[in-house]
């Protein structure tokens, strides 16, 4: 059976059938009175009083075995008194009042948890597996990594597997809370979950059910709701309180007016709106947190990050990418980047390993052609060789691929890569240093904004935690924004740094490796990001973020501080407008059958508003359609433009080592690719992506200071291209070089600036 709409979110059979029952008993009871028959109807509402002191007493059993004494016992004596002053309606109206409140505590939870629920209803039990060449129905069970499956249209992709068809449109929403279509290409990682929202494909098997990312994520939600949130808790220690203020203002009461003005006090002190709101409210943030793809174990977890205000967080996969990504390519003088790349990545593409995929991928971003290559021998983390066409190429490390005397531009390359943690990988041809491919774990785009947003939240301090070298970790804290980094921390080390910032403040620690589930145990609340990161990780935090992106830390903070706020606003105002209807009351100006149907309007009202936490306050959360495929198209193009920059530094690195009229030759050809792709590329941008973004993002023209860029980058190309002019007709001299490059230089970084600011953001806000 299909998930039910949250329209279609039933109350219980049970407390229906109840809620019908004493309403039936009391309207009966009315019409009885209406024709004459007095004791009959009397009689009718009584027996609805009946109910009601049923209900109370159930639940009054049900809270002392729990440990607790709630308020309950108010509903049990201002049904009993009713019926003892002879308020025999009064009484009926009280049962119907109890019937209706326990049903509408219900439904709320049920409307709540409705969004948890069908996650674990999406979950399939049967996959359709080749065997032999032939299809076959198989139990979920029995699937093994390494099966070839077939997911049909509209079919949930039921394990972790890489698409081994052509592509795959998938409907991600159920984990990432994306709207929109996604487009996985033949290799790409598909997680269990989503559903095929395109043609038919074929799945490659990476992990059995029970250890796929769904099941994971079904075993999380299932143990959601295990532990009350300590602000339930709290409501009822309050409500012990509100019992005996009631008690007192009724006994105030019946001394100053009798038992019927008693009993008009306690009617409208029943039941309390404090066990009614905090529950309803946290289960609602929880299913709030889950449609956006944030695993929150526990209502008592959701509280708890509310009160965080010292941040912790791993670099890498959490920080970073945690994959390698090329970010250039230096190749020798004589040999173009495209052909060095083109030739490792067809050699590359038969290596499972992970920095080959990396460059494979790359390759293919740029459009090379790749071909089958031959003779292949690979040794295991350290490179690979073989022949591509009739060239014998190397792919690998320094000591896989050695030269003697390594030419100055590679000596270059690789002090460069160092101060910058990067990773370089030689490329030799016929046994000569052809290219370095160096390869970084960047930031995520999201990274810096997210940080920001969060010490707008309330967080104080932000500490980079990671077991990286102190260069490599300092420069990406420099980038991020955080207020220490501690490097080269082993897990023991990451405990003591979690002790020691608990100690000052509530802690909350984000990681996604195994080493850092112990960190994440002893904080007050741990965040395993786990989209990719390790099971063991998951199982030790307190959250999991099931979608990879780390914007959704900050939606899971504002997510948790405003449930707790709609949680104290519903309790404080329940309790506040019950207390005046009391005075009001005991006064004698509100009898007990108008007290009952006023403290009914009360509960209906607080429950609510305790349920505005399942949706977002913020406004819109996601970019509209229209902006966010705008945003996926421009993030595409950033590429063409980061290769653009490459070719830019090193036509200014060339100036140095290249007779003049060579460098023009050059330039010329870098300011062809300017005008070519860049230009075109900013004023798409101006446009059509930023009128987008600032309707969504709102205020008075919102990206002025990156629309000046945008006039910046075109005047500084159009100078290069008169200055090129210029030379064209002249010789150049040293002077002129001079220029030249500083002209080149100060393109680069003004175009690498911007693209930045606008992959931080803007491009990061979609949710691809």
């Amino acid at each position: 059976m299909g998930p039910r709409s949250r329209d279609q979110v039933a109350v219980p059979r049970v407390s229906r059938g109840i809620l019908v029952a004493v309403t039936a008993l009391l309207v009966g009871g009315g019409v009885l009175h209406v024709v004459g028959a007095t004791r009959a109807g009397d009689g009718a509402w009584v027996a609805s009083a009946a109910v009601g002191l049923a209900l109370s007493l159930s639940t009054i059993i049900a809270s002392l075995r729990a440990g607790r004494v709630g308020v309950d016992v108010i509903a049990l004596v201002a049904v009993g008194g009713a019926v003892g002053v002879r308020e025999d309606l009064a009484a009926s109206v009280i049962s119907v009042m109890l019937a209706t409140g326990r049903a509408l505590e219900e439904w709320a939870g049920a409307r709540a948890r409705d969004d948890l629920a069908s996650l674990v209803r999406r979950v399939p039990t049967s996959a359709q597996r080749y065997h032999d060449g032939a299809l076959e129905s198989v139990a979920l069970d029995a699937v093994r990594p390494g099966d070839r499956l077939l997911v049909p249209t509209g079919s949930v992709v039921p394990v972790d597997g890489s698409v081994a068809s052509l592509r795959a449109v998938l409907d991600e929403s159920a984990l990432t809370g994306e709207s929109l279509p996604v487009t996985r290409g033949s290799g790409e990682r598909v997680a269990s979950g989503v559903v095929n929202a395109g043609a038919p494909f074929e799945v490659l098997v990476l992990a059995p059910a029970a250890e796929s990312t769904y099941a994971q994520i079904v075993r999380l939600v299932e143990g959601a709701e295990a532990t009350p949130a300590p602000f339930v808790r709290l409501a009822d220690r309050f409500a012990v309180a509100f019992v005996a203020v009631t008690a007192g203002a009724a006994g105030a009461a019946w001394w100053a007016a009798g038992p019927t003005r008693a009993v008009a006090v306690l009617v409208v002190a029943t039941p309390c709106p404090m066990i009614l709101a905090a529950p309803a409210a946290f289960v609602a943030g929880l299913s709030r947190a889950a449609r956006r793809g944030i695993i929150v174990k526990s209502g008592a977890v959701l509280e708890r990050l509310a009160g965080v205000r010292t941040l912790l967080i791993d670099k890498t996969g959490t920080l970073t990418q945690g994959r390698p990504e090329m970010v250039e390519v230096v190749a020798a003088p004589e040999w173009p980047a495209d052909e060095v790349l083109a030739l490792a990545a067809s050699l590359d593409q038969v290596s499972p390993h992970v920095v080959a995929a990396s460059i494979v991928r790359a390759a293919l971003d740029r459009g090379a052609t790749l071909v089958p290559p031959a003779d292949v021998a690979e040794s295991p983390g350290r490179g690979i060789r073989g022949r591509v066409g009739d060239q014998r190429v190397t792919v690998g490390s320094e000591s896989f691929a050695p030269v003697d005397s390594p030419p100055a531009w590679a000596r270059a390359a690789r002090r460069r890569a160092r101060r910058e943690g990067a990773l370089t990988v030689s490329v030799t041809v016929d046994g000569a240093l052809v290219g370095l491919l160096v390869l970084a774990d960047p930031p995520r785009p999201d990274a810096a904004r997210t940080i920001r947003a969060m010490r707008q939240r309330g967080i104080t301090r932000v500490v980079l935690v990671t077991g990286d070298r102190p260069d490599v970790a300092e420069g990406i804290g420099e980038v991020i924004g955080v207020d220490e980094v501690l490097a080269e921390r082993t897990p023991a080390e990451k405990l003591d740094a979690v002790r020691r910032e608990s100690q000052a403040a509530a802690t909350v620690m984000v990681g996604d490796g195994i080493n850092d589930a112990p960190a994440l145990a002893l904080a007050d609340v741990g965040v395993a990001m786990g989209a990719r990161g390790a099971s063991a990780a998951s199982e030790a935090a307190d959250v999991v973020v099931a979608v990879d992106r780390l914007d959704r830390l900050d939606e899971a903070l504002a997510l948790a501080r405003r449930t707790r706020a709609i949680a104290f606003e519903s309790v404080a105002a329940g309790t506040g407008l019950s207390l005046v209807a009391m005075v009001v009351a005991g006064i004698g100006w509100l009898p007990a059958v108008a007290g009952a149907i006023l403290q009914e309007g009360i509960d209906a009202a607080v429950i609510l508003n305790a349920l505005r936490a399942h949706r977002d306050g913020r406004g819109p959360s996601q970019l509209p359609h229209d902006a966010s495929q705008l945003s996926q198209r421009f993030r595409e193009e950033h590429r063409d433009i980061h290769v653009v920059l490459q070719e830019l530094a090193r036509a200014a690195d060339a100036l140095d080592v290249t007779d003049p009229s060579a460098a023009l030759v050059v330039a010329g050809q870098v300011h062809r690719r300017l005008v070519a792709a860049v230009l075109p590329h900013e004023q798409a941008e101006e446009h059509e992506l930023y009128p987008a973004m600032g309707r969504f993002l709102g205020g008075a023209d919102p990206l002025s200071a990156m629309s000046r860029a945008h006039v910046e980058i075109a005047h500084r190309i159009g100078r290069l291209g008169g200055l090129l002019r210029d030379l064209e007709r002249e010789d150049a001299d040293a002077g002129d070089v001079v220029e030249l490059r500083s002209m080149l230089y100060g393109l680069g970084a003004i175009i690498a600036l911007h693209t930045a600011q606008e992959e931080e953001s803007l491009l990061s806000l979609a949710e691809a």
